[in-house]
Parts: structure tokens; sequence; C-alpha cells
């Protein structure tokens, strides 16, 4: 689905991936409505579309409150005129423990933002999206929803959660006017660690995603997403380490399972 003068909606639009998402969406002549549980956030993202945020609207919401994303169709209606399409890009990660360590409140989280947030999103959406010519949701997993990240279990459960039910959602629109993609981001610069209140492992500042991997730009990411988006992809792979770990997981999973687990090895406690 071409973006130009639809309305997309993106979570987690008030920093990294998100942020860019909104940006490069209203270059390319959309209207979007950025949610985030960040204020702040969203604000530093309207201040960065200067003279664009004529077409952007900010809605500070938790999307794990299914009332407040329920509402949430009818105001972007309300302001834009439409709802054409979803990118749910909202997420957290757990700390980098192995699983016997990480406590259920943090997992119940994880899986609430990740999972549940996203399904919430969706059901909201497809009402208004089914009457539409046209409309496309994108849901946005990580490699860890394909291939297990040591330290990250709980996050990856979710994350092929996100897969699965993608997965399903786009066979069950078949036929329909409703496109469905499914994105798998490798390591990305952004500030992921510090925003779901996860400490680096190895350093109090650096990001999880930096720590092993040359991370992609988040402004890169987005362009990746939004190309495969208009191209109604139905996988879009960011970053080489994506590609690559997605074809040697299909080659051999043994082997990239034992491989990942090399290289993260060091970012766990022992």
């Amino acid at each position: 689905m071409k973006v130009k003068d639809k309305t997309i909606v993106v979570t987690g639009g008030g920093n990294g991936i998100g942020r860019e998402l909104v940006l490069n969406l209203l270059d390319r002549g959309a209207r979007v409505a950025a949610v985030d549980l960040n204020e702040t956030a969203l604000g530093e993202t309207r201040n960065l579309a200067g003279s664009r945020a004529e077409r952007l609207s900010v809605h500070v919401m938790n999307i794990t409150d299914e009332k407040a994303v329920a509402r949430l169709p009818e105001e972007v209606t309300a302001i834009h005129g439409s709802a054409d399409g979803l990118i749910n890009n909202a997420g957290i990660i757990q700390p980098f423990v192995r699983l016997k360590d990480l406590n259920f409140e943090v997992a119940e989280r994880v899986m609430d933002v990740n999972f549940f947030g996203t399904l919430y999103m969706v059901k909201a959406f497809l009402a208004p999206f089914r009457a539409q010519p046209e409309a496309h949701i994108v849901n946005v997993s990580s490699m860890g929803g394909f291939l297990p990240v040591p330290g990250q279990c709980v996050y990856g459960a979710s994350k092929a959660a996100v897969k699965m039910l993608t997965e399903g959602l786009y066979a069950g629109l078949l036929g329909t006017g409703i496109r469905v993609s499914i994105v798998f981001p490798g390591a990305i610069a952004t500030e992921i660690t510090k925003n779901s209140g996860v400490e680096a492992p190895g350093s109090g500042n650096r990001d999880v995603d930096s720590s092993k991997f040359n991370p992609m730009p988040a402004a890169d990411a987005a362009k990746d997403i939004i190309d495969g988006m208009e191209k109604n992809k139905v996988r879009i792979l960011v970053g080489k380490d994506a590609k690559f770990l997605n074809l040697l997981y299909r080659i051999s999973p043994g082997y990239a399972t034992r491989f990942i687990s090399k290289q993260m090895k060091s970012l766990l406690p022992d």
C-alpha cells in the first residue's frame, strides 16, 4: 500500500525506530498518528517533524490498556478523516538474565507490551480497516522471534507470538483489501534497553543492540520497513544480521542456535 495521503498509526512513535517511522511517513506524504506512553518523547517527535507536523497527531497512551486502545480508531478518524494503516512497533526487552533469574512480574510485563499490546491494536483497527478500500497492518517482531537468544528467553517468546499472530492474521485476511506484513529487525541503534527499564550488560549506558553487533541506524531501518510496506511484502527482514541469521536458522537450527549463543555468552551473568 502506498502511504501518500493515507493515515498511518505508529506505536512507539516517541523514539527509536518508531520516531523514524513517523518522520519517514511524513516525508512520503502520509498523515500520521503517533502513539507512545512518553508524552515528552512524543513532543520531541513533533518538534522534529517541523512544518510536517500539520499532518501529525500525537496520542499519549499505554497500549496495554485495552479500553484506551479501543477508543483510538475513533480518535484518529476524527482528526485525520480515516485510518488506513497500522505499524505496531512499540516493544520492550527483558533484563539480560537467564530464565531462572527472571521474575514473573517482569515476564508478564514483556508479554503485555509486546504481544497483548499488539493484539489490542490489531483488533481495535480491524473494523475501520475493513471499511477502507485498502489497508495495511505491519507488526514488528524480532530476530529473537525466530532464533533463540540467550538472556532474552521471554522476550523471544513474546516476539515469536507476534510472528504467529501476524502469520495467522495474514492467512485470515487473504482475499480482503487488508495487507499484512511481519518485520524482523536485527541489531538497530535505539535506546530500547533504557526505555525498557533494563540495565545494559557490561555497561551502564550501552544498549544491548550495540554490544555485540554493528547496529543499523534507526532511520535506515524505518526506511526498509516502509519500503517493504509499500511493496506489500509479507516478510520484511531488516539488516544484514537478520537476513544472515534467518538463512542460517533455516539451514541448520542447531548450528544457528549454538552460533548466537557463543556470540552472546559474554553478556550473560554466570
